[in-house]
């Protein structure tokens, strides 16, 4: 007898096996568990900030009328003016005159003599002389001095993401529609089966992925104060993940696919083109980096190498055929599953975050000891949750467990990570009225800590026993992959494109892009989330599964209604995309980045 068949039998008759297989779950107080409390929680705060950006925005429209108001006033003494006598007007004039002459004391405002303004000069006070009161607003009045190919490059890159965007979500908005009417169609490249991972490989490889890379070149080049190492490589990669993406499309409609591994089901040769432009770029982000003109390696940078470094693994351990029988398949594929959105999208879109969140706000980021701590405790996580997802399946009762309690280990870097990009926005949250950035940064890191919160939670037994195969996992992976992912990059394009091109939307399209996709994704979720539950609960209860789907249906409408809404808010962005990047505008002289990196004291 082998070792390894050895092993199998100790594992097989092993007490925590057994436990494996005995295990029952109580269910009766299952609304009282920490899991659904905790999501109630989570959901509820997302409710709240919704509610403040709605404040913040009324009160800015009712300034508004009022500064209008106020105009009117004025002009309306300027023509009683040409109504008066010399007389009054040389009184008038004389008393403003008066006024004009007014000088400060110095004191005022300084020394330690207590503030005095009789005049009702003052308008805001500091006593964090380095955090401006007046942060950048809404209009990006000057240019960002870059060269002529990173502008291409950057463009093209986001432009086919809008286009795959576009293009996936379709196919999703389809979707969401056979749910309420099956018999939409009986074409076989139509079918659900086949449509399904067009949707979610063309938003994952092609919207999500080619806009990280776009956003990323010009951070790379922005920290390390360089050209790209190599454009033309830059192009390479482009053509080739673009083509990936469009066969792999070609081949899911056909029906030729990977089987049923779940965001892995391009077939290896299809995938083998992306891997090779992951590489590509790699290694161009790594030779730019290596070539800085400065001696500090900025934080944002860690983020983005440290994403591509675990995907080029990730690919290798998902595609080659050793231990992909059987239970090692399961394995594999929760590994890959996870490892796909936690260490090659959220990675990778935290680092943007490190950099456009602090450029927009014209201050630096709030701590960057709390990044490294976030970029490391992430990296010692993230890599055995993976797991979580198969929890009561044959897999070793023990593996579980570590899967369990890595997921809860998730806490310190997304609290880490959520007090850092918080404290960075302090004394920037007025200005939501007036910039069209900060709601979707705010929005976006809103869900980063509400939705990997809620993923440790869903990872505790009970709460996985009540929601995993159910509509409530695709509620969870909405409120990550868009909520986070999405929202971040949508702040990321609009707080650049502007600086490259010297072209802004307009303010409404975008307020519309941002309340379209918000209230979509809100009803999209929350609709999954409710009937999940209750088609988990029917299971656990022995009902019949045709009951479950029937009492679905409602639950699918309002998924329908919120996905429509999020299909039209992608329309609007593309819209302001093309509005961004249409033709030049005449920009007005180049300005320095106000993140002063070279005097960053990161170290990793």
């Amino acid at each position: 007898m082998t070792l390894k068949h050895s092993i199998h039998i100790l594992l097989l008759i092993s007490p925590m096996s057994l436990l494996a297989q005995s295990e029952t779950i109580d269910t009766e107080n299952w609304w009282a568990s920490p899991g659904v409390v905790g999501t109630l929680v989570l959901v509820s705060l997302i409710m709240v900030v919704a509610i403040l950006i709605m404040i913040i925005r009324l009160n800015g429209y009712i300034t508004g009328l009022n500064e209008r108001k106020h105009l009117k006033q004025r002009l309306e003494f300027s023509e009683e003016l040409t109504n008066l006598e010399q007389a009054d007007i040389d009184l008038i004039l004389e008393k403003r005159k008066q006024s004009l002459n007014y000088k400060l004391k110095g004191t005022e405002l300084g020394s330690d003599y207590e503030a005095s303004d009789s005049k009702g000069l003052i308008q805001a006070v500091t006593n964090e002389p380095d955090n401006p009161i007046v942060d950048e607003k809404k209009r990006a009045a000057e240019a960002l001095e870059t060269p002529k190919k990173l502008k291409h490059l950057i463009i093209f890159y986001l432009g086919a993401a809008v286009f795959w965007l576009v293009f996936g979500t379709l196919v999703g908005q389809y979707l969401g529609m056979k749910f309420i009417w099956p018999e939409l169609d009986s074409i076989s490249w139509l079918s659900f089966g086949r449509l399904r991972p067009v949707h979610t490989n063309a938003v994952f490889w092609g919207w999500a992925s080619l806009a990280m890379f776009g956003l990323g070149y010009f951070v790379i080049a922005r920290t390390s104060n360089t050209e790209i190492y190599k454009y033309k490589w830059g192009w390479y990669a482009f053509v080739l993940i673009n083509l990936a993406v469009l066969i792999g499309t070609l081949c899911l409609m056909s029906g030729i696919n990977n089987g049923g591994a779940e965001y892995r089901e391009y077939i290896w040769p299809v995938m083998a083109l992306f891997a090779l432009g992951l590489i590509i770029n790699f290694w161009n982000y790594y030779k730019t980096i290596a070539n800085r003109k400065i001696s500090e390696i900025y934080v944002s940078n860690w983020y983005l190498l440290g994403a591509m470094v675990w995907t080029m693994v990730l690919v290798l351990i998902g595609y080659l055929p050793f231990y992909q029988n059987g239970l090692g398949e399961t394995v594999i594929q929760g590994y890959y599953m996870h490892q796909g959105v936690g260490m090659w999208f959220m990675t990778f879109t935290l680092g943007l975050i490190y950099y456009y969140l602090p450029a927009s706000l014209n201050k630096p980021i709030y701590s960057y000891s709390l990044g490294v701590l976030a970029f490391w405790t992430q990296m010692l996580f993230y890599t055995m949750i993976g797991t979580h997802h198969f929890v009561f399946s044959p897999l070793p009762w023990w593996l579980q467990t570590v899967a369990i309690v890595f997921s809860a280990g998730m806490f310190i870097p997304v609290v880490a990570g959520t007090t850092n990009f918080l404290m960075t926005m302090k004394g920037s949250f007025h200005q939501i009225s007036k910039s069209y950035v900060l709601p979707f940064f705010l929005v976006g890191v809103v869900f980063y800590f509400v939705g990997s919160t809620q993923g440790s939670f869903q990872a505790f037994r009970f709460t996985n026993y009540i929601w995993h195969f159910t509509d409530f996992n695709v509620a969870h992976s909405h409120m990550t992959m868009y909520g986070i992912i999405t929202f971040i990059l949508w702040a990321c394009i609009y707080a650049i494109l502007p600086r490259l091109t010297g072209k802004e939307p307009p303010q409404l399209l975008v307020g519309a892009h941002f309340w379209l996709a918000f209230i979509g994704l809100f009803a999209y979720m929350i609709s999954l989330m409710a009937g999940g539950t209750l088609k988990g609960l029917s299971w656990v209860e022995g009902l019949p599964f045709i009951e479950s789907v029937i009492m679905m249906k409602q639950y699918w409408v309002s998924r329908a209604i919120g996905g429509t809404l999020m299909f039209v808010s992608h329309l609007l962005f593309a819209y302001n995309f093309y509005l961004m990047v249409q033709q030049k505008a005449i920009l007005k002289r180049p300005m320095k980045s106000s993140l002063d990196l070279k005097e960053s004291k990161t170290h990793v």
